[in-house]
């Protein structure tokens, strides 16, 4: 049985305490590829301040007791498409048990299926139009905090619910969605504390981080190296590179990071990554070389190792948003699309359409305004119930819920997003696939 490890925020920075996604796809901007460490140039990063005080939704005077209208924006195409068939069968799995469950306000639920692709291609616009042509009322995407930040506003503006199954980058806190917008996955400030732990644990002195110019990239950078230093690794033992993943090669900036000589590299990017971890090898520094390396929830699936050589992965670590959901879940998965093979983000697409139902029973009204209005509440506070089917009589009856979800505890702050963060330990075997070697659970 896989070991849970509950730490507290001031617990998780500390090298001796005990001891993965949020994704953003490529910025199709033009990168800077720098470095910092000490005597080194600062790395391009996007500053995101979360010190504020996020927009609410109001809801309206008349309800609108119309069928509830779900869409999609999930990766079907592009750099993130690993992530879709786990995230689309959670949906899936919600809807049916809605329904199953009598649907919401007494009617079942629509469910509208559509691709994001990625940022470089306008796909998600493409799909949002149609989606809101539709009636969506609640968009379950997108997946890469990127696509979501190119719609955001149009959906904010039609008065439809935005939520997020993995977007994790920080921007979103205290982004202007008039408070339409919510995630099921946690931000990369908790995400970059349960990799520094990692990294800690294992005795790592000095250390390179990798990530891709984006806002995932480089905001988790940042996180990273922030909580590495928090953790007793002097600044000048921590070499941070930007890298551009549209590039051809990686090798200046892997050459670059065998002459700092650390003995842990963390990399922070999506499918570019298998380049990265081949070059790696090829110059002796790879995970199965010896070296310790770490990745995030963009790379952490079974998909890197299928895109390199065999063994190439093994021993690598990292983490991802998991939450230990159990077999049966998985085997429910599998009914709805028995090749799965990945799990990431699944039960955060599942919590994602319930949470929304019964944000609408709540509301007793399937308006986007109205849902949003209620979102944060069926959360946290009030009597916890665990399923649809389990929380439905009680919200009819008026009582105030707490949903536990498939992902656990959620307790969403005003910002509409977990207060906590639970993390797979992951790990590469010499076969290439990944095991979960425990959870960290890290936050309030």
């Amino acid at each position: 049985m896989a070991i849970r490890t509950y730490v507290r925020t001031a617990a998780v920075l500390s090298v001796t305490s005990l001891a993965l996604f949020g994704c953003s796809s490529s910025d199709d901007s033009g990168s800077t590829d720098s470095t910092s460490a000490s005597g080194g140039t600062a790395a391009a990063e996007t500053t995101v301040s979360t010190d504020c005080t996020p927009e609410q939704a109001t809801a309206g005077a008349t309800p609108d007791t119309s069928p509830l209208v779900v869409g999609t924006l999930l990766p079907e195409t592009g750099t993130l498409a690993f992530l879709g068939p786990p995230e689309v069968a959670g949906v899936q799995l919600a809807v049916n048990d809605v329904n199953g469950a009598g649907g919401v306000l007494d009617q079942p639920v629509t469910l509208i299926p559509g691709d994001s692709g990625d940022t470089t291609t306008d796909t998600a616009n493409t799909t949002v139009d149609r989606l809101l042509a539709g009636g969506a009322n609640v968009i379950v995407g997108a997946a890469s905090s990127s696509v979501s930040l190119k719609v955001i506003d149009k959906i904010a503006s039609a008065g439809v619910v935005q939520f997020s199954p993995a977007n994790t980058s920080d921007q979103f806190v205290c982004y202007p969605d008039k408070g339409q917008y919510f995630r099921t996955a946690p931000t990369d400030v908790l995400q970059a504390q349960a990799l520094s732990q990692l990294i800690a644990e294992d005795g790592a002195q000095r250390v390179s981080i990798l990530a891709l110019n984006d806002p995932y990239g480089t905001g988790l950078a940042a996180n990273t190296a922030k909580n590495l230093e928090e953790a007793g690794i002097a600044a000048d033992q921590i070499q941070t590179t930007i890298y551009d993943p549209n590039a051809q090669s990686f090798n200046a900036e892997v050459d670059g990071v065998k002459n700092f000589n650390p003995d842990a590299v963390a990399i922070i990017g999506f499918e570019e990554s298998a380049k990265i971890i081949t070059r790696m090898h090829e110059i002796g520094i790879g995970p199965s070389d010896g070296t310790l390396v770490y990745g995030v929830d963009g790379n952490m699936g079974n998909a890197l190792g299928e895109s390199v050589a065999a063994g190439l992965l093994n021993t690598m670590r990292g983490t991802t948003p998991l939450t230990d959901v159990g077999t049966a879940f998985q085997d429910r998965l599998k009914g709805v699309n028995p090749a799965l093979v990945d799990f990431n983000y699944a039960g955060e697409s599942y919590d994602a359409v319930v949470i929304s139902a019964l944000a609408a029973e709540q509301a007793k009204s399937t308006a986007g305004t109205d849902i949003a209005a209620n979102i944060n509440s069926i959360t946290k506070d009030g009597t916890k119930c665990t399923s649809y089917a389990e929380c439905l009589p009680l919200v009819k009856a008026g009582t105030d819920i707490d949903y536990d979800g498939i992902t656990g505890a959620l307790n969403f702050s005003d910002a509409g997003e977990p207060a906590t963060g639970s993390y797979g330990n992951l790990v590469f075997g010499p076969d290439n696939t990944l095991t979960t070697d425990g959870y960290i659970v890290v936050g309030e």
